[in-house]
């Protein structure tokens, strides 16, 4: 089953890692950090970079308070969703706004029709779970990639979702058949899970302003 799981391919960064790469390495030669051998030299040299030149401050114990009691559904066990869906692959040089128009297009169809749900799957899915009209049987929180979950589990709702879903592997039409709710967990219990949550996208968002800095003026050491 091409299920969109939590391993990443670098397809979304897919024409840009080049010249991230690069940008990365020049800054680390300026500031005297010599990549070494290979790619594991040239990753070790950004690393160290990065590490010098990034700061991430930790959440606080009230920001995680706050974070868990805006997304309490997100930490909840036992929380499931039965779903099918139908995915248009992209990969590295396809023609995204050709794939993109088609996807559009079924979605229409399936608004006006959910019935041929299953038909459609089996005609354009790139997942081999169209063979099974689209059935990706029951999942839960981590199951998938972040994009996807997402787009699965913020909502309440069943049926054909009413957008495209995009992830690292394409683009997705989905339908939820049925939900299962959870357990409420303690803030207690998933403190650490809330913590890392935000430490990511705090070094998301770091890396993002540092990167844009890099590529737009010269750093001075």
């Amino acid at each position: 089953m091409h299920t969109p799981d939590k391993e990443s391919t670098g397809a979304e960064i897919a024409g840009t890692e080049a010249g991230l790469r690069a940008l990365l390495l020049a800054r680390a030669a300026a500031l005297g950090i010599a990549a070494g051998e290979g790619e594991s030299g040239e990753a070790a040299a950004i690393e160290a970079l990065l590490e010098r030149e990034v700061v991430v401050p930790e959440a606080s114990e009230e920001e995680c308070r706050r974070h868990y009691e805006r997304h309490a559904a997100r930490y909840a066990s036992g929380e499931l969703a039965f779903a099918r869906h139908i995915l248009f692959a992209v990969t590295p040089g396809a023609p995204l706004d050709l794939i993109r128009r088609k996807a559009e297009l079924t979605l229409s169809e399936l608004q006006l029709d959910p019935a041929r749900f299953a038909a459609l799957a089996a005609e354009c899915s790139n997942c081999p779970s169209g063979a099974q009209g689209g059935n990706l049987g029951q999942l839960g929180r981590g199951d998938t990639v972040p994009e996807f979950e997402r787009a699965l589990f913020e909502g309440a709702s069943t049926g054909l979702l009413p957008r495209l879903v995009a992830t690292r592997y394409g683009f997705h039409i989905i339908a939820v058949d049925r939900r299962e709710a959870g357990r409420q967990l303690p803030f207690e219990t998933v403190r650490a899970q809330v913590a890392a949550r935000l430490q990511r996208k705090a070094l998301e968002r770091a890396l993002a302003q540092y990167l844009q800095v890099l590529g737009g003026a010269p750093l001075v050491q």
